[in-house]
C-alpha cells in the first residue's frame, strides 16, 4: 500500500522516483515488495508501493530511475568505526586485543598528525558511503585537539554521510591506563581541559548537525570514573549520545576488578550512569546482572562481530541482551581490523553465534540487517533504518543482477548471505544521491586514494611501523630479481 505522509496540495510530483525493484521496507509490516518503488521529495519518502501505486508519480517526477535487478532497502549504520586507523589496513594482524593496543594502535595513534588523521577519515568515510553505509560513529581519539576533530567530522560530512565523532576522550594519567600500557602521549590534557575541549566541539556541531560530536570517553578501564561521569552529564545536556569502549576482553574485566573491586557495567549501573544515551562498543564480557542493566535502561551495545574475530575477544551475549530490553546495533571497528563492510558485519555475525551456540537457528538473517538498520537508528537518534512515508529520505540500491545472486529465491537472505559493498550501485542520504554507479559524486575518488597512500607511508616511517608490514608478499617481493 502507498504511504502518504501530509498532501502536496494533491500532487503526485516527486524529485526522485526509484521503481521496478525489490524493497526491502523494515517498516512496521516488514514488507519486502517485487517490482516495488519509493517516492522521494526533498530529504523525505512520500510514499513506498508496488509499481501500480508508485504509477501516478511517473509524470510527476523530476527524476526517475529505473530499479529493474535492483533492491531498495534503507540506508545502514555503522555503530562503531575508528576512521583515522584507515590508514593501518592489514597491519597487527594475529595479535589479540592488548598486544594489537600495545605494540601496533597506540604507537600509531601517538604518532598521527591531524593531516594524516583527516586524510584518512575522509578516505573511510568513503568507503562506507560506496558500502551503503548512510550513518557512521566514528569514534576518533588521534589527535583531539578542536581544530582537528572538528576537520574530521567535515571530512565525513564532505563524502555526504551523516553521523557523529565520538571525540576520544583520555584525560588524567590513571592506574588504568599504565595496566594497559596506553602510550603517556595519548594523555595530553586534564580532565578538565578535556571536557572543555568537547563542549567547544560541540558549540560548533550541536545536536542536530549533519555529523555530530559526542563525548567518547575511550575506555572504561583507563579513563577515570569522575571524567566518565562528566562526560556522561556533557551528553545529557547537550542532548547528544556518549561512546565508550566497555568490557571487550577478558583481561579489561580483570584489571577493572582489580582497580575498582568490581565489573565494568555493573559500576556503571551504580553510578548512574546508564541510560538511552550510554552507547557501549563491543560490551561482550557481561555477567547475568550486566546484561539486564543494559536492558532496565535501554542502553546501546554495539555489536563488532568481525572485529571480535579477528582479535578473537570473545561473542557478546546478543539474544539475551535483546530479551532483556538492551538496544544492540552492528559496528565495523575500522579499517584496521576488519574493513567498512556492514554487509561483511551482517554475514559474520549470523554465523559467528550460529556456530557459538552449534545452533543454525540462533540467528536469522533479518535480525541481522535490523540491527544494522534499525538498531544503528535507534542508537544514534538519527531519522533512518526503514523506508517509510514521512522518514528520511536514506535509501541504499544494490545490484543483485549478478551471477553471485541467481537465482534470486529469497531477497533477505541473499542481501545479508552473498551482499557486498560492490553491489552498491546507488546510495541517498536525506534525498541527495551520493554515490551513483559505484562512484562517489561528491569527491574525487583519485584524490582521496593517492593522499590517504601517501599519509600511510609517512605514518609507517613515522611510527616505525614497518615491521607489521612484513609478510608473504613483502618477503617474495624482495626476493624477486
Amino acid at each position: 500500500m502507498v504511504q502518504d505522509r501530509e498532501p502536496l496540495d494533491g500532487s503526485t510530483t516527486c524529485d526522485l522516483l526509484l521503481e521496478g525493484g525489490v524493497v526491502i521496507a523494515l517498516d512496521d509490516e516488514k514488507q519486502v515488495i517485487d517490482g516495488g518503488g519509493v517516492a522521494i521529495s526533498g530529504d523525505r519518502i512520500i510514499a513506498v508501493g508496488s509499481s501500480t501505486e508508485m504509477a501516478p508519480f511517473r509524470a510527476g517526477a523530476a527524476r526517475a530511475v529505473d530499479c529493474g535487478g535492483k533492491v531498495l532497502m534503507p540506508g545502514l549504520t555503522d555503530g562503531h568505526t575508528h576512521l583515522f586507523q584507515t590508514l593501518g589496513r592489514g597491519m597487527g594482524d594475529g595479535l589479540s586485543l592488548v598486544p594489537w593496543l600495545r605494540r601496533f594502535m597506540f604507537p600509531y595513534a601517538r604518532t598521527i598528525g591531524s593531516e594524516l588523521a583527516v586524510a584518512a577519515a575522509r578516505l573511510g568515510a568513503l568507503q562506507a558511503a560506496l558500502s551503503g553505509t548512510t550513518v557512521v560513529v566514528d569514534n576518533h581519539y588521534a589527535p583531539t585537539d578542536t581544530a582537528t576533530t572538528l576537520e574530521v567530522a567535515g571530512a565525513i560530512e564532505s563524502v555526504g554521510i551523516r553521523g557523529a565523532v565520538a571525540r576520544g576522550i583520555f584525560g588524567d594519567p590513571n592506574r588504568g591506563g599504565e595496566i594497559m600500557g596506553v602510550a603517556p602521549e595519548l594523555f595530553p590534557w586534564s580532565n578538565q581541559q578535556e571536557i572543555d575541549i568537547t563542549r567547544e566541539c560541540l558549540a560548533e556541531r550541536p545536536a542536530g548537525s549533519q555529523v555530530e560530536i559526542w563525548p567518547g570517553p575511550e575506555n572504561i578501564v583507563y579513563v577515570t570514573p569522575e571524567l566518565i561521569a562528566d562526560s556522561a552529564d556533557l551528553a545529557a545536556e547537550a542532548g547528544v549520545r556518549w561512546h565508550m569502549h566497555c568490557s571487550e576482553s577478558a583481561d579489561e574485566i580483570e584489571f577493572f576488578e582489580t582497580i575498582y573491586g568490581m565489573r565494568p557495567v555493573a559500576w556503571l549501573a551504580r553510578e548512574g550512569l546508564l541510560s538511552e544515551r550510554t552507547t557501549l562498543a563491543h560490551a561482550i564480557w557481561l555477567d547475568d546482572d550486566e546484561v539486564q542493566a543494559l536492558g532496565d535502561h535501554r542502553s546501546t551495545a554495539v555489536h563488532n562481530p568481525v572485529s571480535n574475530q579477528y582479535l578473537a575477544s570473545g561473542v557478546i551475549r546478543l539474544q539475551p541482551l535483546q530479551d532483556a530490553g538492551a538496544n544492540v546495533a552492528l559496528g565495523s571497528d575500522g579499517i584496521a581490523v576488519t574493513g567498512q563492510d556492514m554487509f561483511e558485519a551482517m554475514k559474520a555475525g549470523v554465523l559467528l553465534h550460529r556456530v557459538h551456540h552449534l545452533d543454525p537457528a540462533a540467528t536469522t538473517v533479518e535480525q541481522f540487517l535490523e540491527l544494522a538498520a534499525l538498531g544503528g537508528a535507534a542508537m544514534t537518534g538519527f531519522e533512518g533504518g526503514s523506508l517509510q512515508a514521512g522518514g528520511a529520505a536514506d535509501v541504499v540500491i544494490l545490484d543483485v543482477d549478478k551471477v553471485r545472486h541467481t537465482p534470486w529465491n529469497r531477497p533477505v537472505a541473499s542481501v545479508v548471505h552473498c551482499g557486498r559493498a560492490a553491489d552498491v550501485d546507488m546510495t541517498i542520504v536525506a534525498g541527495e544521491v551520493i554515490v551513483e554507479g559505484g562512484r562517489s559524486t561528491k569527491v574525487d575518488e583519485d584524490e582521496v586514494r593517492a593522499k590517504a597512500a601517501e599519509a600511510a607511508q609517512s605514518l609507517i616511517r613515522d611510527a616505525d611501523l614497518s615491521g607489521l608490514t612484513e609478510g608473504w608478499f613483502s618477503s617474495r617481493k624482495e626476493a624477486s630479481p
